[in-house]
């Protein structure tokens, strides 16, 4: 088989009076993520990941911010999209892991249903998608809660033919 790996990485700014929207699942706060989109770090970064592992560019490239049709869309529906186009290249989805770094709001009551919402919207089993979080101890742009980051790995295949 062929195997391939692929690394994301997303960082967006947090401000008073907007969604937070994380893995698929909205979560309450006070405040949410500055963007284009609604603001999915997390599946903006696997996204990336996916995309990078089939050297097929980057979120950008697929779903510009600069285009209306992608203005407040759900990123579930981009992470669909990005899974088909890997079908489309004969790949499937191995597994994947997000770790998302936030001061606040506490993540964990969240993480089963954000990796069910992402597992939906790749066609893949619960059980390939791990989603961890951490603080970071209050240090950094994280720390002080201006913002969220996600590291995302992604590892997809391309079973060879007759084999």
């Amino acid at each position: 088989m062929d195997f391939r790996i692929g690394h994301g990485y997303d960082v967006h700014a947090l401000a008073d009076g907007l969604r937070l929207v994380l893995g698929g699942v909205e979560i309450a706060h006070t405040k949410g993520c500055v963007a284009h989109s609604d603001g999915d770090v997390v599946i903006h970064a696997l996204c990336d990941a996916l995309l990078g592992a089939a050297a097929l560019g980057d979120i950008g490239m697929h779903f510009p911010d600069t285009s209306d049709d992608f203005k407040g869309i759900d990123s579930k529906i981009l992470l669909q999209r990005v899974a088909e186009l890997l079908r489309s290249k004969g790949y499937e989805i191995g597994n994947v892991d997000c770790t998302i770094r936030a001061q606040r709001p506490k993540l964990r009551p969240y993480i089963d249903t954000m990796r069910t919402a992402m597992a939906g919207a790749m066609g893949v089993d619960d059980d390939r998608v791990s989603v961890k979080a951490t603080t970071t101890e209050h240090l950094g742009f994280e720390g002080r809660e201006e913002g969220v980051s996600v590291s995302a790995v992604a590892l997809i295949f391309r079973p060879q033919a007759g084999k």
